[in-house]
């Protein structure tokens, strides 16, 4: 009996592995498209990476505002969407950082930046607020720090850089660690809101942060004669090619957060955070192989190194979970 009710559920989970995994590859292969190809017989880049975000929040809004309709209402003491501007502020500024940073850096380099977010964490818990983290939680930062600070020292191929619209590792790196200051912000102010507000669902949060995201990013990019929307829409009208690699980056993003909901909720964000974390490693060898970046020897042991500290992780929190459900 035990067995078959299992099966479905690992029918589910394979489900939500394929689908988070197929969302953002394709995703991140879109992205680094986007901010690397030369578009027309012009050959032109297209240098306004912020307006990805913008259209991202228009079609996360609408996607959100869709599945509200059509799966769950809107429920009686929810978040008000005012009390989301705090978040959607950090929220803006983040991800555009982390997305500019593909003009200074690779799109490998990108993503195992951006894997270090524990880094951050663990520096503001124990300067901040004097927490304590063991042994073994060092080690995984360790190996995540000396995996990123490798790879970020070691030569990259001429092929690379020549993708680059502006090669500048210190600054592309620089973004994304700003990238990750933001993003912890984020999140802690939405986990404050899911405490006040505890009926809020996942998709109402979605609604809320990407509605005053989309305002936020109207205004930067549409707020003054020149402002960089403008060239941004000109640029599409032109390159027809991009306004549907970014139409498609964006039903990525949204497809790839039901995927994440669903996780989460029949699996627990342990699952959902081990199979993100592949996700990762599987989009550094998609962009290798696919997209021109050649790894050095190297730069596939910095790879591993960091991997290696996010498995451990996650081993670790596997742990945690074991021991508190023994002792409940």
């Amino acid at each position: 009996m035990e067995s078959h009710i299992g099966f479905p559920r690992v029918l589910v989970l394979a489900f939500c592995v394929a689908g988070i995994w197929a969302s953002y590859i394709y995703q991140g292969f879109l992205q680094e498209t986007i901010s690397t190809k030369r578009f027309g017989p012009d050959g032109k880049r297209f240098e306004h990476l912020a307006f990805l975000n913008l259209a991202q929040n228009v079609v996360c809004y609408v996607w959100s505002l869709i599945m509200i309709k059509l799966f769950s209402r809107r429920s009686a003491g929810g978040a008000p969407s005012w009390s989301y501007w705090s978040a959607s502020i950090t929220n803006t500024i983040g991800p555009a950082m982390g997305i500019e940073a593909l003009k200074y850096i690779s799109y490998p380099a990108q993503v195992l930046a951006k894997s270090s977010k524990m880094i951050p964490v663990m520096l503001m818990g124990a300067l901040v607020y004097g927490i304590k983290y063991t042994l073994p939680e060092y080690i995984c930062t360790f190996l995540i720090a000396g995996g990123v600070s490798a790879f970020a020292l070691s030569k990259t191929s001429s092929k690379t850089i020549s993708k680059l619209a502006h090669p500048n590792a210190p600054y592309g790196y620089g973004l994304c660690f700003l990238n990750l200051i933001f993003d912890g912000f984020t999140n802690a102010t939405q986990d404050s809101i899911k405490e006040r507000y505890p009926k809020t669902s996942a998709w109402e949060i979605m609604l809320g942060m990407n509605l005053w995201g989309t305002i936020y990013n109207i205004i930067y990019m549409f707020g003054w004669p020149n402002a960089t929307g403008y060239a941004a829409v000109s640029f599409c009208k032109e390159h027809p090619e991009v306004a549907w690699d970014i139409l498609m980056f964006c039903i990525c993003g949204a497809v790839g957060q039901n995927f994440i909901f669903l996780t989460i909720n029949r699996f627990g964000s342990l699952a959902n955070t081990t199979i993100t974390t592949t996700r990762k490693f599987v989009s550094i060898v998609v962009s290798s192989l696919l997209s021109g970046n050649p790894l050095s020897v190297k730069q596939w042991g910095c790879v591993f190194m960091v991997f290696s500290g996010l498995s451990y992780s996650i081993f670790l929190k596997w742990k945690k979970l074991q021991k508190k459900r023994r002792t409940e």
